[in-house]
This record gives structure tokens, C-alpha cells and sequence, in this order.
């Protein structure tokens, strides 16, 4: 019998809509996956739900203000409390997920995406503004780190999945 390792999801972004529909995915193969990270900007209320129901390694509230509301929704559980957007960047930084899932709008999700990146980590990237306002960065430090960056959002992942074995025939347009 083999056993399949977990794949470890740091969500950051989790109460948007590409966070929940992940959770949803997270919920129904609970065999596959954990969410280890979860991050919210200021859906205080949505974040502590999430972190209750899926017990994560820590969570983060971008807004420093919901931090106390937050910490006190969690008081009776292990979950660890950030708050504040240089705790994205330490959060990314955590060796405990495989995979991050980068669904914060904006950009604000650049500097926690390429923090994964410097980590090797795979990066599901459903934020467009992180390639349009640091593209070739981005793709470089994941080129160094041999960390796979794969679109997510519906409109890179249809040109992403046209790409797929083009290798041979480069796109010129």
C-alpha cells in the first residue's frame, strides 16, 4: 500500500471567489489537500469561518485593524494570527505548503507571490497585475528557482493550455 502525500495549499486571497471555489475543492478531497495558509485583506468574518472549518497552520488579515477580531474568533484553536502585508511576506515565506495558490487582487499580491517563487515553491497564479506589473521578474526568479508557475484564472489558463506542446512551434502572436 502506498500512501499518497498531501499536497499542503497556502490560499492567499481565500475569501475571494477563486479562494472559496478552492476551499470547495480542498473540502471534497480532503485526502488530496490541506490549506496550511489562508489570507484574507478584510473579510475578518469569512477568514475566521475558513480557518475554523479547515484548521490551518496560520492565517493572515491584511487589514491591522481586524487583527483583535480575528485573534479573538480563533482564540480556542492552534491557528496562528498575522496581520498586516509584511505578514503576506512572512507568511510566504513558511516551509509549511507545497503549492500557493496567489489570488490576492491587485498589486498587492506581488511581493508574497515572488517570495514563493525565491522558495522553489509552485505557484498557482489567478493574479493577473503580478505578471503585468513584474511579468519578467517573476518569471525569471521562477526560471532560477525551478518553481512552475500555472495560471488559474480563466482567461491565462485558456491561453496557457492553447500553449501547451507549442514548444516546437513558437506563437507569434
Amino acid at each position: 500500500m502506498t500512501t499518497t502525500h498531501k499536497k499542503r495549499i497556502a490560499i492567499f486571497g481565500s475569501t475571494g471567489s477563486i479562494g472559496t471555489q478552492a476551499l470547495d475543492v480542498i473540502a471534497a478531497n480532503p485526502d488530496k489537500f490541506s490549506a496550511e495558509i489562508l489570507t484574507a485583506q478584510t473579510n475578518d468574518e469569512l477568514l475566521v469561518a475558513q480557518a475554523r472549518q479547515f484548521d490551518p497552520n496560520c492565517v493572515v488579515i491584511g487589514d491591522e485593524t481586524k487583527y483583535q477580531k480575528v485573534k479573538e474568533g480563533l482564540k480556542d484553536t492552534n491557528v496562528k494570527v498575522f496581520a498586516g502585508e509584511d505578514a503576506l511576506v512572512e507568511a510566504a515565506a513558511m516551509d509549511c505548503y507545497d503549492m500557493m495558490l496567489a489570488s490576492i487582487v491587485g498589486y498587492a499580491g506581488l511581493r508574497p507571490t515572488l517570495q514563493a517563487v525565491e522558495m522553489g515553491k509552485a505557484v498557482g497564479l489567478a493574479n493577473k497585475e503580478t505578471l503585468v506589473v513584474a511579468g519578467d521578474i517573476v518569471m525569471r526568479k521562477a526560471a532560477e528557482n525551478k518553481a512552475p508557475i500555472i495560471p488559474v484564472d480563466s482567461e491565462h489558463s485558456a491561453i496557457f493550455q492553447c500553449m501547451v506542446g507549442e514548444l516546437r512551434n513558437p506563437i507569434e502572436k
